[in-house]
């Protein structure tokens, strides 16, 4: 096996991937072109259809081209791969609430039983953010160990398997983070220290590998030189993706957070009654 000659050749083209996500994208088409044409909130449609647009384009290229194919020669690679599928596709899916128009493209009855059946575990998945931080953080420092890591490239079933953690933890943790949003209660300060946590832990983990002088993965002293690069190298830059890029989704949503809730706060304040 050899790696990629140039981007041309950085396709993975897995049926395992191919055709649900070729069948998501299609649904939603279908529920897009089956729902209201012009919607009350038609803004807010269209920043859904960009989103939607920007998630199916992120997962394309962590998952088909180039990222995936790259990541099994580079860390540097393999990390932008799992950044993209932990912390940057999970909130744009989410913004462009997918569920509701693929179910326009449902027959009704089918739409109505997936919603009874479904409904109430993710309602309450979304409401338990402590069990979500720490599946996002369990899964990011378990995928991240070198036996783990090894095993993912020698084995596609733990590779895919991999990978889908990634997505559906940081779905999970990104969910649980606009329900409070959305709740409009008390709990605005939980969600800022759930983000400033996975912030800080990643930053840390983005720290060790960029000052390491030493290669933690074995499995790519022999694998990056095949592109070209120097393994610690590789390694260190892998380190600055997680340290820099991929902390910014997290960065954004607290700092939103932190002025959503100066501006609840200030609309709660009672106001001062001047007497003459």
């Amino acid at each position: 096996m050899h790696p990629p000659a140039g981007l041309e050749d950085a396709w993975s083209l897995s049926p395992w991937l191919l055709v649900p996500m070729a069948a998501f994208v299609l649904l939603w088409l279908l529920g897009r072109w089956r729902g209201p044409r012009r919607p009350s909130g038609a803004g807010t449609r269209l920043g859904g259809d960009l989103a939607f647009a920007a998630a199916v384009a992120t997962l394309f290229a962590a998952t088909l081209w180039p990222l995936d194919a790259y990541g099994e020669w580079s860390l540097a690679a393999h990390m932008g791969q799992h950044m993209l599928l932990l912390a940057l596709a999970p909130p744009l899916l989410l913004a462009a609430r997918p569920l509701a128009t693929v179910a326009q493209a449902l027959p009704a009855h089918v739409a109505q039983r997936l919603t009874a059946t479904l409904g109430r575990p993710l309602e309450a998945a979304a409401r338990a953010l402590p069990a979500a931080t720490a599946a996002h953080l369990g899964v990011m420092l378990v995928w991240h160990a070198p036996l783990a890591l090894r095993a993912a490239l020698a084995s596609d079933p733990v590779h895919w398997a991999m990978h889908a953690s990634f997505l559906l933890a940081g779905l999970w943790f990104w969910a649980a983070v606009a329900h409070i949003v959305r709740a409009r209660g008390s709990g605005l300060a939980g969600a800022l220290a759930a983000l400033v946590t996975v912030m800080m832990v990643m930053g840390l983990m983005g720290g060790v590998f960029v000052f390491a002088n030493r290669v933690l993965y074995p499995v790519y002293v022999d694998r990056a030189p095949q592109l070209g690069l120097d393994p610690l190298w590789d390694q260190a830059l892998a380190g600055l993706i997680m340290w820099v890029p991929a902390c910014l989704p997290y960065l954004v949503g607290a700092l939103w957070l932190a002025a959503l809730g100066i501006r609840r706060t200030g609309r709660r304040r009672p106001r001062r009654i001047v007497l003459p």
